[in-house]
């Protein structure tokens, strides 16, 4: 016998489940610098380091925060994997999208439950309607979208430490690095990690996300 939530004895929302519900659709509002959670996109290209430096950042934060790693989401299809290195078609956009809308849903439950989040994508500055403005709509206008942009030396030689289909050629991730020089004069904050470790990128990071905490965004 099915019940109604709310009716007498239907199982209520985070009853011993671990369900949190999420809010009505309303949009999640900028933040400010004396409001939590927060939600930061980096943006960066494969070898850029941007999952590295986004796990390294939620990891140190005094406030709880998660990381929400595209790739990883869409690696949780297993048979029928649609990877892109075999050839760019339908399945595998179809399946960019699929993954990209449950980092959304994840990032405003996460919100939505006092938890900041850091979402890690490589977003080209030519695909606006499903780049940073999917983004957008699929988290709201408190997104605050970082970008990692070191030189292509440094993309390649991090590139070549991968395995699997993480790897990519150094053709294509020379047309991706070029691809995301787009960014330069576009207002968005960009962090030049050629030489900065680990630890080091992170603080900037995050005093990039400090600066963009005081005043509104302008992107």
């Amino acid at each position: 016998m099915q019940h109604a939530v709310g009716a007498p004895g239907a199982p209520q929302p985070g009853g011993g489940t671990g369900h949190f519900p999420l809010p009505s659709a309303a949009p999640v509002q900028p933040p400010t610098a004396a409001q939590a959670p927060i939600a930061v996109l980096l943006i960066g290209a494969a070898g850029a380091g941007k999952t590295t430096i986004a796990r390294h950042w939620a990891d140190h934060r005094a406030a709880p925060t998660a990381h929400i790693s595209l790739d990883d989401v869409r690696e949780w299809v297993r048979s029928g994997f649609a990877d892109p290195q075999t050839g760019w078609n339908e399945h595998s956009e179809a399946q960019y999208r699929l993954a990209r809308r449950t980092c959304g849903f994840a990032a405003r439950n996460f919100l939505a439950n006092g938890v900041s989040c850091i979402i890690d994508d490589a977003v080209f500055p030519d695909w606006p309607a499903v780049g940073l403005g999917g983004w957008k709509r699929h988290v709201g206008p408190g997104l605050l979208p970082v970008v990692l942009l070191p030189g292509l030396d440094v993309v390649l030689t991090r590139n070549a430490e991968r395995s699997g289909n993480r790897r990519l050629s150094d053709e294509e991730v020379a047309r991706i690095h070029g691809r995301m020089a787009g960014w330069y004069g576009s207002g968005l904050p960009i962090i030049d990690n050629s030489q900065l470790d680990v630890e080091s990128a992170a603080a900037a990071l995050d005093r990039v996300v400090t600066r963009s905490l005081q005043g509104p965004a302008v992107w």
